[in-house]
Formats: structure tokens, sequence, C-alpha cells
């Protein structure tokens, strides 16, 4: 090192040889201290040259994120764009229809016209393009709701006669109007806000007449069969709806008379399997129990349901039988309050399964899964799990899981309390507990649940589903729960909570009492 050079620090101690030929001339400065002073004033200029290099860097990506941004939102409009041209083709092809009477396939632009021609004679389901303002951001439209967007065009069973689905819109808003719609979580300025969801109703809207109505009836009861064909005969003669009903039902109409020759029915599973992209209205004609049979029918998507009270108790059944004409005049001009009751999806998954993705067939529960000791007469041991975290052990007669809609049925019996069904959430109930702090609880929507039977279990557990299906749980095997993506949509006669109230006020005379004396002491 000479005596002219600066340290690492940049502190003088040495003259640099750097500094005569680039920097400054110092053997024109007398005094040392001074230069001293002024060097350390002075930034050096690798130092700028780093900087300018990282911010041009900082320029060229943030140069490359605009151009990105714009790029998609050159896409976006353009898809904007098509899915607008798409759903104005396919309005004009319904208003042609409409006019033209019965419907018939057409060939797309995009499909080629010479083949769609020639196969004219053998119709095919094309999948229907999903219009851009079919769903809008605060609803839920027929084609997210009722529609997995599946349809067999091999199957035999179809009808030849090719017939669209009703479609429908729902709208959360206050009393239904569909008014006042917010967000679920706002950020304004920062700060967090959400909105009443609890006091929004929901409105369906039909955006074309339903056509086709499936009626389900309890069995062995001679009124509801009278009721049956007599609204069978008003539906087709006034309202020019086909129907479809089940075999059994069929069976005793054509008994009764050959009139109900045109009454639809299904012959296998697979026809069941199909029954929701061809029924708009499903009806049902006794108490609770007929609403569960309607609900298990479909694994799927559900059609809106409209419930007539001739059972015993009718928490979900709010229309009286008397005045069907009218109720359902009223359902098919629309619009209507609705219901939706969210559904538990349970897959069992045993001790020899090498992962939770093997498991038996899902089974979709409207009201309770329970899991009980059956007959054995040592208690259940059950280990409970939410999104793997660990939440108890039950030690008792067994645990009752269910959806809101079944808070008043058995949870309500075990000690659950009453929750109003729109209401989303998972009740968590025991069944006689052996532990006197075990308290019911309620659970979010999002959550899984996982129950399971210890290897070091006494005897083994039992699981039902609506009260059917029974399912043996053996030691190692689980009962994985969560809430399914499809609903069923109930008609209500008024609006959810009207109906709620109603039915626990008739249905449990939920504290009905005689009122106080007037005459007693009063407060001075």
């Amino acid at each position: 090192m000479s005596g002219n050079e600066l340290t690492s620090h940049g502190r003088p101690t040495f003259m640099s040889s750097e500094l005569q030929n680039g920097y400054m001339d110092l053997h024109s400065m007398s005094d040392s201290e001074k230069v001293v002073h002024e060097l350390l004033l002075q930034p050096p200029a690798k130092e700028v040259d780093d900087h300018l290099i990282e911010f041009s860097e900082a320029m060229r990506t943030v140069a490359k994120a605009l151009r990105r941004v714009a790029e998609g939102k050159a896409c976006a409009q353009a898809e904007a764009a098509e899915w607008k041209r798409k759903y104005e083709l396919e309005r004009a092809r319904n208003l042609q229809r409409e006019h033209t009477g019965p419907l018939s396939l057409d060939c797309d632009s995009e499909v080629d016209r010479t083949k769609c021609t020639n196969d004219q004679s053998v119709p095919k389901h094309f999948p229907s393009e999903r219009p851009e303002k079919c769903c809008g951001k605060n609803g839920i439209c027929s084609h997210e709701v009722l529609r997995n967007g599946e349809m067999e065009s091999n199957s035999n069973n179809v009808s030849n006669r090719f017939r669209r689905k009703a479609s429908f819109r729902l709208s959360w808003g206050c009393n239904g109007s569909g008014q006042h719609k917010h967000d679920i979580v706002s950020f304004e300025r920062g700060n967090i806000t959400t909105a009443e969801r609890s006091s929004k109703q929901i409105s369906l809207k039909w955006e074309s007449p339903p056509q086709t109505l499936l009626i389900l009836a309890k069995p062995n009861s001679v009124p509801v069969r009278l009721l049956c064909a007599e609204m069978v005969r008003w539906l087709t003669d006034q309202k020019k709806i086909e129907i479809f009903v089940e075999p059994r039902v069929r069976t005793e109409l054509l008994t009764e008379s050959s009139y109900f020759s045109f009454v639809q029915s299904w012959e296998d599973d697979k026809e069941i399997s199909l029954l929701h992209t061809k029924v708009d209205l499903i009806v049902t004609l006794g108490g609770d129990g007929t609403v569960l049979w309607a609900a298990s029918m479909f694994k799927g998507p559900v059609p809106p349901v409209v419930p007539f009270s001739l059972g015993s108790l009718g928490f979900m059944t709010s229309f009286q039988c008397e005045q069907y004409r009218e109720c359902l005049d009223s359902i098919l001009r629309g619009p209507i309050s609705i219901t939706l009751r969210h559904r538990l999806q349970c897959h069992v998954v045993r001790d020899a399964a090498k992962d939770e993705l093997e498991t038996e067939e899902p089974i979709l529960v409207l009201n309770e899964v329970t899991i009980d000791r059956g007959i054995s007469s040592y208690l259940t041991n059950l280990e409970c799990y939410c999104d793997s975290s660990f939440v108890t052990s039950v030690q008792g007669d067994g645990l009752i899981i269910s959806t809101t809609s079944g808070s008043t049925a058995y949870s309500l019996a075990a000690g659950g309390s009453m929750v109003h069904p729109q209401v989303p959430g998972i009740l968590f109930t025991p069944i006689c507990p052996h532990s006197l702090s075990f308290r019911p609880l309620i659970l979010p929507e999002y959550v899984t649940l996982r129950v399971q039977v210890p290897y070091n279990s006494r005897g083994h557990a039992w699981a039902s589903f609506d009260g059917k299906d029974r399912k043996k749980l053996a030691a190692g095997d689980a009962l994985v729960i969560s809430m399914a993506p499809w609903p069923v949509p109930t008609a209500c006669q008024v609006d959810s909570t009207n109906d709620f109230l109603r039915s626990i006020h008739e249905g449990l005379h939920w504290n009905l009492r005689k009122n106080q004396s007037l005459d007693g002491p009063r407060d001075s």
C-alpha cells in the first residue's frame, strides 16, 4: 500500500494516485485537513452507480407488471365481449323458439353446420353457454345451484323432445326486495365492516316459466292420495305442466283412472340421477319426513321444493293443502322467498383404507348424522377432530352432528340449541355425555369434522344418516363430515324468519304459558 491511499472506510490515511488522476488535484491544496473534510462530504461514485442500477431494475419490473395488467385487461374485455355475443345469440334463439313453437336444435356458428344437419335425426345435448348476465355479484342462478353442467346424451331414457329447464335467479336483499346489497366484508379507509347477512331474505325470480313438476307423496295415506290426484288434474288442465311422480304413485293413479296415463315416472337409479336436469319444481305432500325423502333422492343439485303440510309436525312444511291452488299459482308466477337449507356430506373411511381419499360413497343428510353405541352396553368412545385440531373425546351414548335445519330435531331433544336454518353452521351435540361440563357447540360451516373410533374402544359404534342407512364403525374407522355444496331450497309462505318462528310456536309451543294475573301487588 502506497503512502497516498484511503482506507476501505473512506478515512484519509494516505494519498491515492486515483485521487491525483481522477477525483481531485491534491497538490493545489495546501490545507490537507480541509481536503479530507471535503472528501468525506463527497459521496463515492460507485455507490451512486449501484443505486441507479437498482432503481432502473425496479422500473423495469414495474413496467413489466403494468404491461401484464394491460394485457390481462384487454383479454378480459375480449372475453366479456364474446360472452355478451353468445348471450345475445342464445337470447335471440330462445325468442325465436317461443314464437315458432316446439323447440328444435340449432347449429352454433362454432359447430360445423353440415355435421349438425346430418346428425339432426339424433338429438344431442350441447353444453349450454353460461350468459354473462346470468350470475350477479350478489346472487346465485340456477346454473350454479340447481345444475351440474352434465347432460347424458347417450341415455335412452331421456325424452326425445328437447326441453330446456326453467331458469331463475336468487338475490340477497332486505325482505327479499333485492335492495341494500353489500359485500360481506369491506375495508373502506382501513376499517373492517361486515354486512348483516342474517337480516336478508333470499328471493327466487323465474326467468322462464316452470314447465315440469315432480310430486312426492307420503305413502299409505288416503287423504294424501286423493289430494295428489286432484293436484295432478289441476296442474295439467289449468297450468299445462308436465308431471313426474314416483312409480308407486303412478301405479296408484292408474288404478284409480286411465286418465293419468300421461303422468311420467322413472325405472332405475340412473334416471333418478338425471331428474334435476328435467324437473323445475318439487311438491311434497306429507310432513318433514317427506321433505327428507325428497332431499335424499338428489345426490347433487336440488330443484326448489314446495312443502305442503299433511303430517304430524311441520318444521319445514309451511304451506297448507287447503289452499294449494292459490299457493302454487303464486309460486309459479314468482317471485318467492326461499330458505337455503344446508346439507352435510358424510364419508366413511375404513381402517383398511390407504388414505382418506379411499372412502365409501358419500351420503348427504339434511337433518343430522348420529353416531351412537347401538346395542352395546359400553359407553361410546369417539375421538373428534376439527380441521386436524383435536376437539375432545366423547364418552357417553353418542354424538349428533347436525345442520341448522336439523336443530329442531334429535339435536334439540339431546339439549342442543334451536338455530335459524339460514344461519351457516354445524351443530356438535353430545348424547348423554359422561361429563357435566360437556356442553353443545355450534361450529362454522367451512370446517371439516372427523369422528374416529379409537383402537382401544371396548365396542363398535353405529352411524345413522337422517334416521336411516345405518353403518357399523369398527375400531380405526372414521366418519368425515363437511358441508355439502348443494343446499335444499324450500319455498317460504312469508319469509324464512317468519316461517321459522311460526314452526317453533306451533310445533313446539315454544315458551307457551298462561299470562300473569293482572291483579296483585304492583310497584309503587
